[in-house]
């Protein structure tokens, strides 16, 4: 069936579909500020005629609720497929009154992304052609390390990535226990260097669960062992900590994950609290604002990290100059791989979107793979 379409021949979007996925994780994990045993995957699909569009977030089943009830009805009846921006703009502006950070932007995003991936698809291209390429590779680090695990988990996964994957960069999560097991902290710290040699770059994140002292004072640790990244040392909501934190250490200091507004990243920026920018397009308001963010790092002459979801990243990543590199969580890694038809091989420590010249993100959904997970 050909794309609905409308007077002038531009192609409508038609019709908006959910899915609400959990599946529970391969062992016990957990960060700083907060222990998980499953993941929660919501997937929206929009339609014009034959053709559809991917888009995804991770995040509350209650955001398929939001698509369907708040921003379905704004991306259909009449709005054309080119105009995804345009989509974006209605989307934020009809969710005005139910509180757009949080759970509601997780949905905007969704849509968003599905709607970039539809038009794509609609013109056949791989969206990075779409979008115009920077780069070709798009670097990566592996992350996990989560605090639940025990030194044999945490050793056999750090060479996976780094031996097995030939990944030279990686991320282990510290800060156990809101800040309060600083000697297990050091001695993971410790361990993970051992782990992966002295050539392979090493990152960490406390997820914003230590008090700005204990940050500075852990910070020499890391110092002594080569840690480079220092991700959100206290809370991303703490600016003025964030910078005097980056004043005081030698890692760079890094936050942005729980940008879920364009200004928000502005004031980021703008308080001086970040080295390296940290955006999630699954959060912020999907590419259309990723992009966005990536412009004002730019500006502010920073480069920027996209943060989990890595499938979704990796077209927008290869289309702006100032990339750092992508999060190949091991999360959601692992459900991507298990749900899509199109996943990209990290090996040698990067990934080439586009490559194999299918559109869109490239990315199918394995439905009767994923349906065992399915809750909603």
């Amino acid at each position: 069936m050909p794309p609905h379409t409308a007077g002038t021949g531009e192609p409508l979007v038609d019709r908006v579909e959910t899915a609400v996925y959990t599946v529970p994780t391969d062992a016990p994990e957990g960060d700083g500020t907060l222990a998980w045993d499953s993941t929660t995957m919501i997937v929206v699909q929009v339609h014009s005629g034959a053709v559809t569009g991917l888009g995804y977030t991770y995040g509350g089943a209650a955001t398929a609720q939001v698509v369907e009830e708040q921003l379905a009805d704004v991306v259909t009846g009449g709005r054309c497929a080119w105009d995804v921006p345009g989509a974006n703009e209605a989307m934020n502006r009809a969710v005005r009154n139910a509180g757009r950070p949080g759970l509601i932007a997780g949905a905007v995003s969704a849509v968003d992304i599905a709607l970039w991936d539809l038009k794509a698809r609609l013109l056949e291209l791989p969206l990075v052609r779409l979008l115009g390429a920077s780069r070709t590779d798009v670097p990566v680090y592996g992350s996990g390390g989560f605090t639940t695990y025990d030194r044999h988990q945490l050793d056999r996964q750090l060479r996976r990535w780094t031996e097995e994957q030939d990944i030279p960069r990686v991320k282990i999560k510290i800060g156990e226990s809101w800040g309060r097991a600083e000697g297990r902290d050091r001695e993971r710290i410790t361990q993970a260097r051992r782990s992966i040699g002295d050539a392979a770059e090493f990152y960490v994140d406390a997820n914003g669960a230590y008090t700005r002292k204990q940050a500075v004072r852990i910070a020499r640790h890391l110092d002594e062992h080569g840690v480079t990244w220092f991700e959100e040392p206290v809370s991303s909501d703490d600016l003025a900590g964030l910078a005097q934190i980056r004043a005081a250490v030698a890692p760079e200091v890094t936050a942005g994950e729980y940008g879920y507004t364009l200004a928000y990243f502005g004031h980021l920026l703008g308080s001086g609290a970040v080295d390296c920018l940290q955006a999630d397009a699954t959060r912020c308001g999907g590419i259309t604002v990723w992009l966005r963010a990536a412009a004002l790092a730019e500006a502010a002459g920073l480069e920027l990290s996209g943060h989990c979801a890595p499938h979704v990243h990796a077209h927008a990543a290869a289309a702006i100059p100032n990339l750092r590199h992508l999060e190949w969580f091991h999360d959601h890694v692992r459900i991507e791989d298990l749900f899509f038809d199109g996943a990209l091989d990290p090996r040698g420590g990067s990934i080439r979107p586009g490559a194999d010249g299918a559109p869109g993100h490239g990315l199918t959904l394995r439905a009767e793979r994923a349906e065992k997970y399915r809750t909603g």
